[in-house]
C-alpha cells in the first residue's frame, strides 16, 4: 500500500490568508491557487480587480508544480535553454506551464501539494507563493 500526505483545506486556507494579507498590504489584487500533491484544486482566491485569465494561470501552476515537484519558473527556463530546452508541448498536457509563481510543497521528502501566485509581476508571484508556503513552516 502506498501512503501519501497531501495539503488540506485548512493549511490551503492558511497559506491563501497569508498571501491575501501581504497583497491587501502592497495594496494589489492576484489569484492563489492551492493544490493536493497531484495537482488538483483545495483552494482558489481571485481577489476583486485580479484578472479573470489568471484565474487558469495560477490553477495550471500548482498543478505543474506539484505534478513535477519543480517550481515552474525552473521548468520554464529548462524549457527555454537553447542547447538542451525543448517545447513545452512534448510534456503532453496544455496545463503545464513555464512562467514562474507555481512552487512545489515538500514535506519530508514528498511533495504535499502545490502553491501559485498568478497576476502580479514573475518576481512578485514567485515572492508570494514562497510566503504562502513559509505560513506553513515547510522550507521545501
Amino acid at each position: 500500500m502506498i501512503e501519501k500526505k497531501c495539503l488540506d483545506h485548512s493549511e490551503a486556507k492558511r497559506i491563501i490568508d497569508a498571501i491575501e494579507t501581504e497583497l491587501l498590504k502592497r495594496k494589489k489584487a492576484a489569484v492563489i491557487a492551492v493544490s493536493d500533491n497531484q495537482g488538483e484544486l483545495i483552494a482558489l482566491l481571485r481577489m476583486d480587480w485580479a484578472s479573470v485569465s489568471s484565474v487558469l494561470i495560477a490553477t495550471n501552476k500548482a498543478w505543474t508544480a506539484a505534478r513535477e515537484g519543480k517550481p515552474t519558473y525552473d521548468l520554464g527556463q529548462f524549457a527555454r535553454d537553447p542547447q538542451t530546452g525543448f517545447d513545452m508541448g512534448y510534456y503532453g498536457d496544455r496545463r503545464y506551464v513555464g512562467w514562474g509563481g507555481g512552487i512545489p510543497v515538500v514535506y519530508e521528502d514528498q511533495v504535499i501539494g502545490a502553491i501559485a501566485v498568478s497576476g502580479l509581476t514573475e518576481s512578485e508571484d514567485i515572492e508570494l507563493a514562497r510566503l504562502g508556503r513559509d505560513a506553513l513552516g515547510i522550507n521545501g
